[in-house]
């Protein structure tokens, strides 16, 4: 086997690598079509793997997982990824969510952690050398969307507060939330099933005053992100348009 080949070869393994850390199962179809190889050479890959010590568990029908508690050595950024989140850090600072700007800038230094010394050096230069128009920039008007996401992936109720556009006294309202939406305004709408409504229903994380996690568990909604949105278009309702 050829230099060339071998590198194609560690390059793939360390791909599936990342794949498998990534995802709770990775189905060997959806490797072969990713990386251009057939689901034999996916299924060698995965023996070469298991070879080397790297726990991975093959289900039937479902495809392979790492086994519960496994953990992958950090994974290292090239120069140019890391040049990217640097460059994406002055867009998330216009978002106006305090949290997702706080998580970010957490999630920033563990990655300058793992850059060699060279290339902490180039990415502080060029943190120093972008800016965004300070008339771009306005004070955020919400901090909720951290912990709005943890209850979103764990299906857990929300209680919350809520003021809707044009009344002067907020309502309480369980909620299941769904999926997230950034809307021409600029501002961050959670989608949720309100269960005070018993519909979806559309809300500004701006207008949310308390927030509270319940320990009432529901059903994943089964209906799509994308259907819901063109379920909104079909009944030409703007996505932007709030219905709370």
């Amino acid at each position: 086997m050829s230099t060339h080949t071998d590198m194609k070869r560690l390059t793939r393994l360390s791909a599936i690598l990342l794949q498998l850390q990534t995802k709770r199962m990775v189905k060997s179809t959806d490797l072969a079509e990713k990386f251009g190889v057939s689901v034999r050479t996916i299924y060698r890959d995965i023996r070469v793997l298991d070879q080397i010590g790297v726990p991975i568990a093959g289900f039937e029908s479902k495809g392979y997982a790492l086994a519960e508690g496994y953990k992958i050595p950090p994974v290292m950024f090239t120069e140019q990824e890391a040049n990217a989140l640097i460059t994406a850090r002055q867009l998330i600072n216009l978002n106006k969510d305090s949290s997702l700007i706080s998580d970010y800038n957490k999630a920033i230094d563990k990655v300058k952690a793992v850059l060699n010394y060279a290339a902490k050096d180039k990415v502080e230069l060029l943190a120093k050398r972008i800016a965004v128009s300070p008339a771009s920039i306005q004070q955020a008007t919400s901090s909720n969307l951290a912990v709005i996401q943890n209850a979103l992936t764990a299906f857990l109720v929300l209680h919350i507060t809520y003021q809707a556009e044009g009344k002067n006294e907020s309502s309480e309202r369980w909620i299941e939330p769904f999926a997230f939406y950034y809307s021409m305004q600029q501002h961050w709408t959670l989608i949720a099933f309100c269960r005070l409504r018993n519909d979806f229903r559309m809300f500004r994380l701006d207008r949310i005053g308390n927030v509270y996690i319940t320990d009432l568990k529901f059903e994943p909604h089964q209906l799509s992100l994308q259907e819901y949105l063109q379920q909104k278009e079909k009944n030409f309702i703007n996505p932007d348009k709030q219905l709370s």
